[in-house]
Order: structure tokens, then sequence, then C-alpha cells
């Protein structure tokens, strides 16, 4: 299956894979990742760096939300292979090492086997290696504050809850945020359209991801860029409060 890779805004593109989405900001043909996927969609990954014009040479570095199977997938691979740096908020480092793991647990799982949606979404990260673990050799925290110096010029915002050191990235020259399972648009367990918070066994510390909407609500942006679900088109301020109506 290949990737659709939906171009958003001038040099920014989300990357829908196997249930989990991607970003790649492009400068030239330099780029900057943004997540990676399941494991298994590797193949779906490169394919997408081609698609815009890149390669997983040009890659100047892998940015991740936070460090599940679904995000950090292919994210070591392209450490070992090519030299690319992986950074992460400075909390989510050890758990890119995998010295913890902040993830639903199989019990968890088949708690709410009985919820619609959840025993075809665990067939499928089966499939695709998603209760493998790829743990990240070396990652790094991120470097200073602000805009990083990559391709699309992201900036790191710190937004726990879903695990403790996730990070939403804000883009300002192209008013949008990545939010990786922050804020969501959608998923294969939830019912939910548009705007949302995953589905409750998803969440490390469900209070503090709450908390963290407030967050992303005070960052200016029209386009949300979500790690699960299609780009959202509007006011990221109203559909940050709107999920935490839903959530509340």
């Amino acid at each position: 299956m290949r990737a659709d890779v939906q171009q958003v805004a001038d040099g920014t593109y989300l990357v829908h894979g196997s249930n989990t989405n991607w970003v790649i900001l492009t400068e030239g043909d330099a780029a900057t990742l943004i997540d990676t996927g399941y494991p298994g969609d590797r193949q779906q990954l490169l394919e997408s760096l081609a698609a815009v014009g890149s390669s997983p040479e040009a890659v100047a570095a892998v940015l991740i939300t936070h460090a599940h199977n679904d995000h950090l997938g292919s994210a070591e691979y392209l450490r070992s292979t090519y030299g690319t740096p992986v950074y992460l908020h400075e909390d989510e480092v050890p758990h890119a090492r995998r010295d913890f793991l902040q993830q639903v647990s199989v019990g968890q799982v088949l708690g709410n086997i009985w919820r619609p949606g959840v025993l075809p979404w665990l067939v499928h990260v089966l499939r695709v290696g998603g209760a493998e673990q790829h743990p990240v050799t070396a990652p790094a925290p991120f470097t200073g504050t602000g805009a990083l110096d990559l391709p699309g010029r992201p900036v790191p915002v710190h937004t726990p809850g879903h695990t403790v050191g996730h990070a939403v990235f804000h883009l300002p020259e192209v008013g949008a945020v990545v939010s990786g399972d922050a804020l969501v648009s959608g998923h294969a367990t939830a019912r939910t359209k548009g705007p949302q918070l995953l589905p409750d066994m998803f969440h490390h510390e469900r209070a503090r991801a709450v908390a963290s909407l407030s967050v992303i609500e005070a960052l200016s942006a029209d386009l949300l860029l979500p790690g699960h679900g299609p780009v959202h088109r509007g006011s990221v301020e109203a559909a940050a409060r709107l999920a935490r109506e839903r959530a509340a």
C-alpha cells in the first residue's frame, strides 16, 4: 500500500501511513521528518520522501512527537543507516531509548476489545509491527529554545499527558501545528469525527493530556496536522477547545 502524501502548505506535507500520520517539511531537497509511522510503514515512509523530491540521505533530522511504536517505527533505522539525528523533548529521550515504556498494555487493549473498532485495530497493529520495540540508541533532546534550525523552522512545544515528554510542533511560517497524539481528528478506535483526544486507554496521564489542550489552544494557527485522522483546516484554538469540551 502506498502512502497518501498530501501537500497542505508550501513545503509542508501530511502523509497518511497505516493508521498513523507523519509530516515532511522541505527546503529544496532537504527535509525535516516529524514522526515515522509503524515499523511496517518503512517502505511507505521512504516512498513519501521521494514523492516530495527528497530522500533519506537529505533528511536533516527526525523529530519525534512521542516515543510510541507507531511514531518511532523507523527512527532508529534512519539514525543507524544514514546518520540522521533523532530529537525529542528531554523528558521523552529515555522513553525513546526504552528505559521505560508508557504505552497501552495488552491487558488494557483486551479489556476494551468489545468496543467498536478495537479488534480490527489490534489485528492491524500486530500486522505492521506495532508490538515490536525499536528503541533509538542515541536520541537527543531539542537544543535551545524557539525555532529549530531545520527545514520548516518547527518550534517544539511540550504537551505532556499522552506521554510524559510528548511535544507538538508549531510552524508559525505556515500557520500550522503538528499535534502528534496530543490532539487528533480521528482514530480507528474512535467513533467521533473531528478534533478530539484519543480514547482514554491510550493516555499515560489523561488529566495532563486534557490540560495540555490549553497549551495547544494558545498557538496561533489555522491548520492542524494530527498524528491520526485527516488534516483539519480552521482555527487550532477552536479545535483544541472543542476537544477539551468533548473530553469533559
